[in-house]
């Protein structure tokens, strides 16, 4: 009978999904209708939902989104952007290849992949549709770019796994480099071809001198994303601490040195901020909750078992992807990761699996949930900063998600892209 309750709510909230319901209601009232199903008490969903949030690690979030809305309104992003477009503007679809790359670029900053979609979708988006580019299209990929958030570092994801699993978050940095240049390349050649196949974006001429000149006038972006490297990997400060002194060096040089960014702008500045963590904490802090009722239900076991019957190396490393990868289509990457990597990650040890090449496996799926529906958070944040509805970017995000599943399978396939500049340091 609770098995028959549970599937009739499940259909329930699908269904007010497609209607249009918010994500935070559809979790919400699923797990609330399980709880009492199962006789779980309702006073744990408050409970949790102030523990959840009350983490340490979690405050580089509002705080990286904060240096992402400063880094906007200081010019600093505008020249990473003209930095990367004038290496990238002579080729048909250039201005999406660049807005890909400062992605890249500004995801060494801002270790989340709902700020970098944030952040460079606010300034590239009308950019993109005015230089040609279909309105849709153009927010499909600043969601599908913002996916390397988490796995160029730094990344708050990797911290939490490493803590987790007791693994050394520098190699776990280490790792992510190689599969993050990866994702940007494939997204990059997607990009290229679907702007070639219907003549999207102007070409501007190759210039030497004009990547020059960009590259020198966007060197308080290097320096930022110098600040947050070398500080973490030095030991000199956490990850938290890295996106407070990053958030204060791009205030200061957006008032001081570029001079573009006024004190009047600030409240606006951080009320955008405000917003966006507004909008991503109590979708994180509900995924936490709908951990705990998952475990009730006896998930961890089942999994456990179920992957465990295969057998074989292959069999049981695509099957703890194919998890992964169905867990992230329903919840965020914090909640996802500290379900399953306790449970995944020492299976996947037993069969011979090197955990540092696991881990990033692990969260370059959890990165791709990002853009996968119904959750695809990435996805609700372009529609936010773009008014385009939701479901009308699926479509175009599609090539993307098919790029990145590709990039994905070649990481699990070759250990050495996550582990081969770690051998390198070790010999260094």
């Amino acid at each position: 009978m609770d098995g028959f309750l549970i599937g009739a709510i499940s259909i329930a909230v699908t269904i007010l999904f497609v209607l249009g319901i918010p994500i935070f209601l559809i979790i919400g009232i699923w797990v609330v209708g399980v709880s009492i199903v199962i006789d779980f008490t309702l006073a744990n969903v408050g409970a949790t939902l102030f523990e959840g949030l009350n983490f340490f690690g979690l405050l580089a979030l509002p705080l990286f989104i904060l240096t992402g809305d400063l880094i906007s309104g200081a010019g600093i992003a505008k020249r990473l952007i003209d930095f990367a477009y004038s290496c990238l503007g002579w080729m048909r679809g250039g201005l999406a290849m660049a807005s890909l790359g400062a992605c890249g670029m500004f995801a060494a900053i801002s270790g989340s992949n709902s700020a970098t979609t944030a952040t460079i979708g606010g300034i590239m988006h009308p950019e993109m549709v005015k230089n040609g580019y279909n309105d849709k299209f153009a927010a499909a990929t600043l969601a599908a770019g913002g996916t390397v958030g988490i796995i160029i570092p730094p990344s708050i994801i990797f911290i939490v796994y490493g803590f987790m699993l007791s693994l050394p978050i520098d190699e776990l940095f280490i790792g992510g480099f190689i599969p993050g240049f990866m994702m940007v390349v494939a997204m990059q050649l997607v990009c290229f071809y679907l702007s070639r196949k219907n003549k999207w974006g102007t070409i501007i001429k190759f210039e030497p001198a004009r990547i020059v000149i960009t590259g020198v006038k966007a060197w308080l972006g290097f320096m930022a994303i110098g600040i947050v490297i070398w500080g973490i990997y030095s030991g000199k400060f956490s990850p938290t601490e890295a996106a407070g002194i990053t958030a204060g060096f791009c205030l200061i040089a957006g008032i001081l040195i570029t001079r573009e960014l006024k004190f009047s702008a600030l409240p606006g500045i951080l009320m955008r901020s405000g917003t966006i963590t507004g909008m991503l904490a109590p979708l994180i802090a509900i995924s936490i909750v709908m951990q705990q009722v998952l475990s009730q239900l006896g998930a961890k076991d089942f999994i456990t078992e179920l992957v465990g019957l295969l057998g074989g190396y292959y069999p049981i490393l695509f099957a703890c992807m194919a998890i992964v990868l169905l867990a992230g289509t329903i919840l965020e990457s914090l909640p996802n990761t500290i379900i399953l990597a306790p449970i995944l990650a020492p299976i996947a040890a037993s069969i011979g699996v090197d955990p540092i090449h696991f881990a990033v496996v692990f969260l370059v799926g959890d990165a791709i949930g990002f853009i996968t529906p119904p959750y695809g958070l990435n996805l609700y944040v372009a529609s936010g900063i773009t008014g385009i509805p939701y479901l009308k970017l699926l479509f175009y995000t599609m090539p993307y998600l098919i790029s990145l599943i590709v990039v994905w399978v070649l990481v699990a396939l070759v250990p050495e892209f996550s582990t081969w500049l770690i051998t390198l340091k070790a010999f260094g």
